[in-house]
């Protein structure tokens, strides 16, 4: 028997063989459709409609029982509110300046691990652990830390003299300092941790930039004689001009509506010294009932969020290299300038005592950085090639150390004081390391509190949103990425605006949703809410990744007989493994450590998921320093390892995907 030969398809349909349906609707409308129907559900569902609800509840005012409308009163109302007034500076001073010193701490960090021949993996490994372990735990260890009496901040600043000095020099008002309950010392120290929870983000962006950067433009640089300083200003800044442009967009974006890191470390206080504009509509509509006010609080900055929204679609969508068109250069060039100008004048005017120690901190890391420069330079210039090299290394090597120690002391300390006795840790002896080595913390973890109900809360939770949340990205990213229809661009659109918005603007409308349908304090209520933050982002950089893979390999399976959804399955799906494996460790990771959802949801300790179950573990001013800190450890591992073993599909995936745009 001869077995007939296989059909190969015809070449795609020219615009006279389409149907009336594909002409006006695009040649693979169908297909689209069915793929992006799952996505354009739940994000429909679970965001569009809270936010339309949002406004409507923002122009009532509950009396009682009942609702009254009252029109724009709530917004009005805001003008004389000195408490969302202070809420939306103090969001304004702690994104501007995290925003800064994540900047120039992570780029310094990339061009040391990107000039490193050994070790480099390993380093970045070490540096990405901040960003890893869960923002609870980023809360606890520095809150022990930065503690007046049990921490050990003080202790080694009194101990190396640097204390005093600190003090005389009015860095710090007085000695022993209250890190977190100093009015003027409380924002810096939340600044402070914010920056090193946000600085692996930034290093594992720039290093990617710094990868793609053409190594021939450094030879023909050094070749004309440019000096190192030069070749970071000529060649390193504006071949990242892109990278740096969206990383802060999106950073700046996550900053300003941060509530967990805050909120877990002074709860807005003393006072409202920290108090974040998301802590203002949270205590309006959940502590006060009050759900027209708190609406009305976030969707106020709706505008600003929508600015950063417009500006960063624009901007993927332009080539990083590209001119703008219509616009003059000098212009294009005094644009950066006067924003910054305008940025410096609002945090002198917003914030003076913390401006002027912001510029201290970096006029000596600027310096450093010239002297030591200056110095290669001159070596170098002298013919000395070998002693610059001696230079440049040991200060490579210390800036590098200094950062290690940085990054990985309160992790350490975390890890050490979960193996102390109690005794050990209420009269501080061995401090540094545990003598003897006990597991009593981690005892009395599980036999005084449902900690183990708390993780397989959590892990139920998130295994559930990111099989949802990684299903679904697949097909809308493979649409979105591959497929020709009407609205792509504004499926797309609508995928990064939700994505980037805040969940202060989804919690109220959402809670009310919950409410109504009886699934608060349940399992239920964080797995269906999860993929307001998971999905979009998935999406995003799933689109990112797909587009990246050469069609012609899709082309070429279309022709040997492959329907899409064949092609889609035997040849992109294994391509894009980096892609997937990225996603799945990004909404694993946001799912394990989400908070503001899961505090307002859930009040029950049974259904309690571990950041919230470990903050119900502090009542008053009594905090049980070991058996978070074993807590805290039990709840990183897990997420650590699954970074060691994916680090390099983590960074695959983000080259790709989000950093390219």
């Amino acid at each position: 028997m001869r077995t007939a030969p296989a059909r190969r398809p015809s070449a795609p349909p020219g615009p006279g063989s389409l149907t009336a349906a594909q002409r006006r609707l695009g040649r693979d409308w169908r297909l689209a459709a069915l793929f992006l129907a799952p996505t354009a559900v739940l994000v429909g569902a679970l965001v569009l409609v809270p936010i339309a609800r949002s406004i409507v509840t923002s122009t009532t005012e509950r009396h009682g029982p009942d609702s009254v409308f009252v029109g724009l009163d709530n917004y009005l109302a805001l003008a004389g509110d000195e408490q969302f007034r202070t809420g939306v500076t103090n969001s304004f001073v702690f994104t501007t300046y995290a925003e800064v010193f994540k900047v120039v701490l992570g780029l310094a960090a990339a061009l040391l691990l990107h000039h490193r021949r050994r070790g480099r993996a390993l380093l970045a490994g070490l540096l990405l652990l901040p960003w890893v372990v869960p923002t609870v735990v980023t809360a606890f260890s520095w809150r022990s830390l930065l503690d007046p009496i049990f921490g050990s901040v003080n202790a080694l600043l009194t101990g190396s003299g640097i204390g005093p000095l600190l003090a005389a020099v009015h860095l710090v008002d007085e000695w022993p300092a209250g890190w977190l309950s100093d009015p003027a010392l409380a924002m810096p120290s939340v600044i402070l941790v914010n920056v090193w929870k946000g600085v692996p983000f930034f290093t594992i962006a720039f290093l990617a930039g710094l990868k793609a950067i053409p190594a021939d433009r450094y030879e023909a640089a050094t070749v004309d004689g440019a000096s190192a300083w030069q070749r970071f200003s000529h060649v390193t800044l504006p071949g990242l001009r892109h990278v740096i442009t969206v990383t802060v967009t999106l950073s700046s974006i996550w900053t300003f509506n941060n509530f967990d890191l805050i909120w877990l470390l002074t709860q807005g206080g003393p006072g409202d010294a920290t108090t974040p504009y998301v802590l203002v509509a949270y205590s309006k509509a959940i502590l006060q009932l009050q759900y027209g006010a708190g609406a009305a609080v976030t969707l106020v900055m709706l505008p600003v969020i929508g600015a950063l929204v417009f500006f960063l679609v624009r901007l993927l969508r332009r080539d990083a290299d590209a001119e703008p068109r219509g616009r003059p250069t000098a212009v294009r060039r005094a644009v950066p300038w006067v924003v910054a100008a305008v940025v410096t004048g609002l945090l002198a005017w917003a914030s003076p005592h913390i401006f002027w120690k912001a510029a201290v901190v970096l006029g000596v890391i600027a310096l450093i950085a010239a002297a030591v420069g200056r110095v290669t330079s001159a070596l170098q210039a002298g013919g000395q090639r070998r002693a610059s090299a001696v230079v440049s290394r040991l200060g490579s090597g210390l800036a590098l150390a200094a950062l290690l120690v940085f990054v990985l002391a309160p992790l350490y300390w975390i890890a050490v004081t979960a193996f102390k006795s109690e005794g050990q840790i209420v009269m501080r002896v061995h401090d540094l390391w545990p003598t003897p080595w006990t597991l009593e913390q981690f005892g009395d973890l599980f036999t005084t509190k449902p900690f183990g109900r708390w993780y397989l809360n959590t892990v139920l939770v998130s295994v559930a949103s990111t099989a949802v949340a990684l299903v679904c990205a697949a097909l809308a990213g493979y649409a979105l990425a591959r497929l020709r229809f009407r609205g792509a661009q504004g499926f797309t659109v609508t995928v990064l605006l939700t994505y980037v918005m805040p969940g202060a603007l989804l919690f109220i409308p959402l809670y009310q949703l919950l409410i109504g349908t009886r699934l608060t304090d349940s399992l239920w209520s964080l797995v269906v809410t999860y993929p307001t933050f998971t999905l979009p982002f998935a999406t995003w950089l799933l689109t990112g990744y797909f587009s990246s893979i050469p069609v012609e390999l899709e082309e070429a399976a279309l022709v040997d007989g492959c329907t899409r959804v064949q092609a889609l399955r035997r040849v992109v799906l294994p391509l894009a493994r980096p892609g997937l494996l990225a996603v799945a460790m990004f909404t694993l990771t946001n799912a394990w450590n989400e908070f503001l959802f899961a505090l307002v949801f859930i009040t029950k300790d049974e259904y309690k998921t571990l950041p919230v179950g470990m903050q119900s573990m502090i009542i008053g001013d009594v905090v049980p320093q070991g058996q978070l800190a074993a807590a805290s450890l039990l709840v990183s591992i897990p997420v650590v390892v699954m970074y060691a073993f994916g680090q390099r599909y983590l960074t695959e995936g983000l080259t790709a995907g989000a950093v390219k745009g």
